[in-house]
């Protein structure tokens, strides 16, 4: 059974930065393109970074480029997403998914697994 367990999540005052990770279990890490989503308070759920299997593929939200960066370390299992210049409106819940296998590119979407979740709160 694969796993994902979100951390890193928290309260930041605008202009801050955060690093979410993504810890994976169960699986075969590098097999799996690893996507980050955002879902905001009555917003629909969001497309923010994907990174490829081995680490050589990104891609970014448009808004996004810039700001926030994914990266991967497949020794250890873990994704994250480093953000910069943080604004109210990245406020939100940020999901890691992963995609082992199915249609589409690495960055779409459907995926396989999702973990639970990490709040991101950004005051201005």
């Amino acid at each position: 059974q694969v796993q994902l367990v979100e951390s890193g999540g928290g309260l930041v005052q605008a202009g801050g930065s955060l690093r979410l990770s993504c810890a994976v279990s169960g699986g075969t890490f590098s097999n799996a393109a690893m996507n980050w989503l955002r879902q905001a308070p009555g917003k629909e759920r969001e497309f923010v970074a994907a990174i490829s299997g081995s680490g050589e593929s990104t891609n970014y939200a448009d808004s996004l480029k810039g700001r926030f960066t994914i990266s991967r370390d497949n020794a250890a299992n873990t994704v994250y997403l480093h953000m910069n210049n943080l604004k109210p409106e990245d406020t939100a819940v940020y999901t890691c998914a992963a995609k082992f296998r199915g249609p589409g590119s690495y960055y779409e979407g459907p995926y396989n697994y999702w973990g639970q979740g990490t709040q991101v709160t950004i005051s201005s």
